[in-house]
């Protein structure tokens, strides 16, 4: 697999996170590094291989890029690995130099996929962008990068246009195993801001163990859910990605701004650090905690917060736990009650956001106005 693209578009890292999903496919792999004129690409490279545990060959920075490519492909065979990734140098534009390595590079290794790596946030610039490396180099299909940046992925539709070749992969986040195989009718969801539920499960599942769940929801129902568990949940949504990174694939939320999803990554690091200064017996036990001001003040300090903040946590998770309960007994609580969690879930008042219905602040009565003459006999 021959990997293209301009320099900054991810392209090395875009490599490291094909190999990853591929070995977890059980395919060998081999990463070959030819980018020689970027400082670091090679070392970057290896690191990147040593953290997914995949082989990087590399010759240095002195050789020639298109030897190292024809000595790689040849090491994979003798290794019998059946998949080489060749990660090849970008230029900060397109130039004519860049364009004939890679085509000899190409002409050399034969290779059956060449991948042009896009950064979704060039929009239309990107439809420039695959013409020349289509006409000069021939590419057989895309990756999507940086697409859990604030752009909604409309390059794709002028790869796609442009080159008649699919996009394979997008790229949602700066881990190695942030990558997902492309599916041009969640693409289209996204695109028109509905969202991606289908990816979200699927995020889940790889996190989240169905035992657990349905141990935790148990626990929710009977109203015995506390801070311990609570924290673990906190950790696996850190697990499944940024929080702006999951709100745009739930429909309805993708109108959120940075500054409301700013807010709620404060809010979860707010309170991952409260709940980290308390004792198991507290977590065990959150009533302790609202009955004791010196318990709650003691917290205070060593989360580095106030012992208002402290309160207002406990506070909303005991109002949240109340709800769990009714709702285990097959109540339908007032949904006003779900208002205050905004504080432990990731905003004030969540009454303020689109798409959240149910918990705003009530409407204030309208005066009713005087009539003239006798009034109310």
């Amino acid at each position: 697999v021959l990997m293209a693209g301009l320099q900054g578009t991810g392209k090395t890292t875009a490599s490291a996170k094909l190999a990853l999903h591929l070995r977890k496919l059980e395919r060998s792999c081999l990463l070959v590094a030819t980018d020689v004129y970027r400082p670091a690409a090679i070392d970057q490279l290896v690191t990147l291989g040593q953290q997914i545990d995949v082989p990087v060959f590399e010759l240095g920075t002195e050789a020639d890029p298109v030897d190292i490519a024809r000595q790689g492909v040849e090491r994979a065979k003798a290794m019998a690995i059946d998949t080489v990734i060749i990660d090849t140098a970008g230029r900060l534009q397109i130039d004519q130099e860049m364009m004939g390595e890679l085509s000899r590079i190409k002409e050399t290794v034969q290779p059956h996929d060449t991948l042009l790596v896009v950064d979704a946030m060039t929009g239309q610039e990107a439809a420039t962008l695959t013409r020349t490396f289509h006409d000069q180099i021939g590419i057989t299909g895309a990756i999507l990068s940086k697409l859990d940046g604030d752009s909604r992925g409309g390059a794709a539709l002028s790869v796609r246009r442009i080159s008649g070749q699919p996009i394979k992969f997008v790229g949602v986040g700066e881990k190695v195993e942030a990558l997902q195989p492309f599916y041009p009718d969640r693409m289209a969801s996204r695109i028109l801001g509905m969202g991606d539920v289908l990816t979200l499960v699927e995020k889940a599942q790889e996190e989240i163990d169905i035992a657990d769940a349905e141990q935790m929801q148990q626990k929710m129902l009977e109203a015995k859910f506390d801070f311990s568990d609570f924290l673990k949940q906190m950790r696996l949504l850190k697990n499944m990605g940024s929080l702006g990174g999951l709100m745009k694939l739930v429909p309805g939320m993708g109108k959120l701004s940075s500054a409301q999803l700013q807010q709620g990554e404060t809010k979860l690091k707010q309170s991952e650090a409260m709940i980290s200064s308390m004792t198991s017996e507290e977590r065990r036990n959150p009533d302790l905690l609202a009955s004791s001001p010196s318990r709650r003040r003691r917290i205070a300090q060593g989360s580095g917060h106030t012992e208002k903040d402290v309160r207002g946590l406990v506070s909303e998770f005991t109002r949240m736990r109340s709800l769990m309960q009714q709702m285990g007994q097959g109540q339908m609580p007032a949904m006003g009650g779900l208002g205050g969690m905004g504080g432990g879930m990731g905003g004030g008042n969540p009454g303020n956001l689109p798409g959240w219905r149910g918990s705003g602040s009530p409407k204030k009565k309208k005066k009713a106005k005087k009539k003239k003459g006798f009034g109310q006999l």
